[in-house]
């Protein structure tokens, strides 16, 4: 079935950063290379575990592990805001993806609704040889070796691969976003779905993406030579479009309020925000029905382990949110506190979930998202020139 991820695919030899500490040592071994290098090579796929112009922190950004502020700071301190802009502007398009999702929520719901309806009346010509790698384009079926092997693929990669799917292979964009968000390690929400979006031509100005064979000739150093790719992309045609609505409000957390955290893959690193530093922590938890894979499994791990340390309180695994809220009344708790959970998989769990009466559910949200997300309603230019800006508000420069 779409979208269930029930642990399939094993974290093979690819160095995911799924903990803190390991996050943090990658971060510490790309910054020499996050210039000029990194501007100069950053487009380069030199295949499955060399991939060592991009910084590779994909993983732990998704999960927030580290966090963008975290990354932009030691960045900009290496090289400067002008030397290191071209990986800056990365960076936030990371922030733009989920600040317009959260903003065109509806986008969302209607993809789910598309795969499950997929799912209901059986999958199109071709889509077993695309997921299986049996199309004869040696670029693409090279790539779904590296996804299904890895669990990851660089991200010029990820833009060629969805264009052949929806140009060349004639397949619906809503199955690609499927296949990379049930397999991808760092799989994100919102950047895989307005990812696949982009290159179809449906989140710009009907201005989609055709992949080129001499440039993946080129950027692949020679390794991939593919034939017949289309020559012209017709844009999918979409049903409806979703307006833009308020971005929605977080509830606060009580200060003084006995609280469990609830740790998701959302964010893995409260225990470094200044603003939690007076909550009243009884304890930390996390449950499993949240974890999509083996790799949030591991960076929900750490990041228990990590909280229960900084607030020395126990930590505690549950299936689901049912055991939470039995915990609560154990404990005599009457608040959770959980990272702020943008549109996708969780956000959909907390909303669905029934608390008892007489404890809440408070979200915090960071000044970084808080900053930039009201920016990132329309295209991506309207939050590029805001960067000087947002670094400063976030004391970098």
């Amino acid at each position: 079935m779409l979208l269930s991820a029930p642990g399939r695919g094993p974290i093979l030899s690819f160095d995911f950063p799924l903990s803190r500490s390991t996050a943090e040592a990658r971060l510490s071994a790309f910054l020499p290379h996050a210039g000029a290098a990194y501007t100069e090579h950053r487009n380069e796929d030199q295949g499955p575990g060399r991939h060592h112009a991009v910084s590779r922190l994909s993983a732990a950004l998704r999960r927030r592990l580290v966090s963008e502020e975290e990354v932009a700071r030691a960045v900009v301190a290496r090289h400067g805001v002008h030397a290191a802009a071209k990986f800056l502007a990365e960076l936030f398009w990371r922030t733009y993806w989920k600040g317009w999702l959260e903003q065109h929520p509806a986008i969302w719901r209607q993809w789910r609704g598309a795969c499950a309806a997929w799912d209901a009346r059986g999958m199109p010509e071709g889509y077993e040889a695309a997921i299986d790698g049996r199309t004869g384009i040696d670029a693409f079926d090279g790539w779904v070796r590296e996804l299904l092997e890895t669990g990851y693929l660089h991200n010029w990669a990820r833009m060629q691969f969805a264009s052949i799917w929806i140009f060349t292979l004639g397949l619906p964009w809503e199955l690609g976003a499927a296949f990379t968000f049930d397999h991808f390690v760092d799989a994100d929400a919102a950047s895989n779905t307005l990812s696949w979006r982009w290159v179809a031509g449906l989140h710009t100005n009907r201005k989609p993406y055709l992949a080129d064979p001499d440039r993946i000739r080129e950027r692949t150093g020679g390794r991939y030579r593919p034939d017949g790719l289309a020559r012209n992309a017709a844009v999918p045609r979409e049903t409806s479009s979703a307006s833009r609505e308020p971005l929605r409000t977080a509830a606060m957390p009580t200060s003084g309020a006995p609280t469990l955290i609830l740790l998701t893959p959302e964010d893995l690193s409260l225990e470094t925000e200044h603003a939690l530093a007076q909550i009243d922590v009884r304890h930390v938890v996390a449950c499993r029905s949240h974890c999509r894979g083996p790799g949030d499994i591991a960076a929900v791990a750490d990041g228990l382990q990590r909280a229960a340390s900084h607030w020395r309180v126990p930590a505690a695994w549950f299936n689901d949110l049912d055991g939470v809220f039995d915990l609560a009344r154990e404990q005599g708790v009457r608040q959770i506190l959980t990272g702020y959970a943008t549109v996708g998989t969780v956000a959909d769990a907390l909303a669905a979930a029934v608390l008892p009466k007489g404890l809440t559910l408070a979200e915090h949200q960071r000044l970084w998202d808080a900053r930039a997300w009201p920016h990132c309603g329309k295209g991506y230019f309207a939050l590029g020139k805001q960067i000087p800006s947002l670094l400063a508000e976030a004391g970098i420069v």
